[in-house]
């Protein structure tokens, strides 16, 4: 199915006019930078008023032209340092002032310069190895803009597949899904619905207790990830969707092995506990664990960083842009529809997918992250810090949410280097610099040691049950560096505390640590991916998880987040 759509996309292109570099027309540098603009845009990103998700782009950058039939073109280079994403503009000749806004995406922005040309026939003017190409997907009757519209495609080639037309999409999601945000958005008290049914039904719907065989023998174990500190490593019968090499008897509970057919991913299993007594008493202060949960699996994959680029795509509808209705009523700026002045992405379109320029590189996806509705704290003091601390999230160098100090942050950096810590007021400097970033309340690990929250039910923002039952289904990811490499690890708990999930992740020997998302494998859900026969192939962390992806006509898989667009965020890793 992902084989014959790329063929597809690809195979609909609309060819462009190739010029030799030394016949081009004058273009606007759009990387240039002015002080008193940049001055000026940091003022709408700082002003505490309502505006448009542009105004809160402090880097942004526009370059105007008026068209000789009447009418202006605007291209707005949202971050001209990360060079992913802009807006282009078309502005009817007729006075009415009416402007039809396009959200486009370089398809290869690594390698690929994009500008607008001030002559008397403008063009965008497409940069590459020295050759330039101009098009104006504008002009026609039924443009090329048009038509890339009406292609219902989220992701619509233009200009000979330089750039992509990012299409508003519905995001699909599951019966259960569509009927808790009915309760939330229509019914009197639907939040509290929710949390009563989660409490009820779904505390411990989705643990698993693998078999402990005393005395067996393990399979192959990889060393580059260490072995995490356990009392005991015996070995654990698990079922993995897909097959760590040399395990068919059982893994040793906290080793690491190789994922066959996926170089630099590995794989670990083990039991809360399972954990050494000298780190579940300490660093850092932890609640006990019940007997529940000392016996729920926890299923790690590991990331070898140095073979995979890291990035982040919001789903078509979460997180939103408005205000959670969890922090104080006093903390709220009156008038403002969200937390930043604005609680819609337009004129930018959240597709919920993977570009289709990437599905070749694509090793591992999971989900992003906490709903907005849930993103923010009802008490405590980053409550009232920053109008109730909601999450921020940042795609391609592009603010969708700002990012605030004290909250959990994974983000990448324009040099391809991922990092995981604490936000801090100083790290506005870095903005220019961030290619990605999501924040996820506060750490379950920070240097090594219990997060300073991880007992405190509202402090901690950790969400369950109104009687702060923290017990359930909960997702989560930390770095941890060997010998001077990085590696990312992501856990799926199939029942877990907070405290679980850090004692978890110290004894893995983690530096930092988050939570994801929880109650449900929808919100933690995790795929890797295999190309077989020329199709993109899934492989899900637990079985439970197939069931939440499409399927072809045929019954192949079409892989969540990869094959269609989803209404919730997700994480991403490329092979390089």
């Amino acid at each position: 199915m992902l084989h014959s759509l790329k063929r597809h996309l690809f195979g609909a292109m609309l060819p462009c006019l190739a010029l030799a570099a030394a016949q081009s027309a004058a273009a606007t540098d759009i990387r240039r930078t002015e002080g008193t603009l940049a001055e000026a845009q940091w003022a709408d990103y700082d002003a505490d008023r309502p505006k448009t998700i542009l105004e809160i782009q402090p880097f942004r950058r526009t370059v105007e032209t008026r068209l000789p039939e009447g009418g202006e073109l605007r291209l707005i280079a949202l971050n001209p340092g990360i060079n992913a994403w802009f807006v282009l503009d078309v502005v009817a000749g007729d006075g009415s002032g009416r402007t039809a806004s396009h959200h486009l995406e370089l398809s290869d922005p690594a390698h690929t310069r994009l500008s607008l040309t001030e002559t008397e026939a403008p063009a965008l003017l497409f940069a590459r190895d020295g050759i330039e190409e101009r098009c104006t997907p504008w002009q026609g009757r039924t443009s090329e803009l048009d038509r890339a519209i009406a292609s219902g495609l989220p992701y619509a080639p233009i200009c000979n597949g330089r750039a992509f037309l990012r299409n508003e999409m519905r995001g699909s999601r599951t019966s259960r899904e569509a009927v808790t945000e009915f309760l939330r958005d229509n019914v009197v008290f639907g939040e509290s619905i929710v949390g009563m049914i989660k409490g009820s039904f779904y505390e411990d719907a989705y643990m698993s207790s693998g078999e402990v065989v005393a005395g067996a023998a393990s399979g192959d174990v990889a060393a580059e990830l260490g072995r995490a500190r356990l009392s005991q490593h015996p070995v654990i019968r698990t079922y993995f969707g897909f097959e760590p090499e040399g395990a068919e008897g059982g893994m040793e509970a906290g080793s690491w092995y190789a994922v066959k057919d996926a170089p630099g991913i590995y794989a670990s299993a083990m039991q809360p506990g399972m954990i050494h007594p000298d780190v579940l008493n300490g660093p850092g202060r932890t609640n006990g664990l019940d007997a529940v949960e000392r016996r729920a699996d926890v299923y790690l994959v590991g990331f070898d960083m140095s073979q995979f680029d890291l990035g982040y795509e919001p789903g078509t509808d979460h997180p939103r842009l408005d205000w959670s209705p969890r922090p104080p009523e006093g903390v709220r700026t009156r008038g403002l529809p969200g937390p930043d002045g604005f609680d819609r992405a337009a004129p930018l379109v959240r597709t919920g997918m993977l570009s289709p320029a990437l599905t070749d590189r694509v090793a591992a996806t999971f989900a992003g992250g906490f709903k907005r509705d849930h993103g923010a704290w009802r008490a405590g003091d980053l409550a009232y810090a920053n109008k109730g601390s909601h999450y921020g999230f940042l795609v391609n160098g592009v603010i969708f949410s700002k990012l605030h100090p004290g909250l959990s942050t994974l983000f990448v950096l324009d040099d391809g280097s991922v990092h995981m810590r604490t936000w801090r007021e100083e790290d506005r400097a870095l903005l220019p610099r961030v290619r990605f970033a999501r924040q996820n309340g506060v750490p379950l690990v920070e240097n090594g040691a219990a997060g300073e929250q991880v007992t405190s039910w509202l402090g901690g923002n950790w969400s369950g049950s109104a009687e702060a039952d923290l017990r359930t289904l909960r997702g989560g990811a930390c770095m941890k560096s060997v010998a001077g490499r990085d590696f990312l690890i992501y856990a799926y708990f199939s029942t877990a505390t907070p405290s679980a999930m850090a004692r978890t992740f110290q004894a893995y020997g983690c530096d930092h640590a988050m939570l994801l998302d929880m109650n449900s494998q929808e919100h933690t859900y995790m795929a890797l991916y295999v190309t077989e026969n020329g199709t993109l192939m899934p492989q899900h962390l637990v079985q439970g998880m197939a069931a939440i992806d499409s399927r072809d006509r045929d019954g192949t898989p079409i892989p969540r987040f990869v094959g269609f667009s989803d209404n919730r965020d997700f994480i991403y890793l490329l092979r390089k």
